[in-house]
């Protein structure tokens, strides 16, 4: 086995993200589980991309969040692992090549008024060349291409719960 095949031990801090959202948190949670198919950004976003003719995602632990390509093909994005509705759920994520876990929380602000936060973590399962091949856009892990796909990201969720 070669450095490159094998995964390093040391930590690598997770991906944290968040996003003020002018909406309830029962409302942003909703939005986030109910409609993932008409906000999230398939490119660069989806192992599909332009075949991606729908997101689903199942809404109890053990529940898979997963595309449909326009062939019938399905690929697993993972699988809940904690389902607290409307306070936050966590997921196993498969697109990363090896198997790292993504966090939501919406906490209320205020009546109208919510904090999504994101926390994507488990990137020292990963190799080095795992690491380079898990991210969809320039720059990878360590140049906060994830940080910017999950800012996007809540970005769309933002304009989809207050739209």
């Amino acid at each position: 086995m070669t450095g490159e095949d094998t995964t390093v031990a040391t930590p690598r801090p997770p991906v944290r993200q968040a996003v003020l959202v002018r909406s309830g948190r029962a409302h942003t949670f909703d939005v986030f589980v109910r409609t993932i198919d008409a906000w999230w950004p398939r490119t660069p976003f989806s192992a599909g991309h332009e075949r991606v003719r729908e997101v689903r995602f199942e809404r109890f632990e053990g529940g898979r969040v997963y595309e449909i390509w326009s062939d019938g093909t399905e690929v697993d994005w993972g699988r809940l692992r904690v389902w607290e509705p409307p306070r936050r759920f966590v997921l196993s994520w498969r697109l990363t090549g090896v198997e790292t876990e993504v966090e939501l929380a919406f906490a209320e602000l205020g009546p109208a008024l919510t904090r999504v936060t994101v926390e994507h973590r488990g990137w020292e399962r990963l190799s080095e060349a795992q690491l380079a091949a898990a991210c969809r856009t320039p720059g990878g892990y360590s140049g906060g291409a994830f940080d910017e796909g999950w800012a996007a990201i809540l970005g769309r969720l933002r304009s989809a719960a207050e739209g």
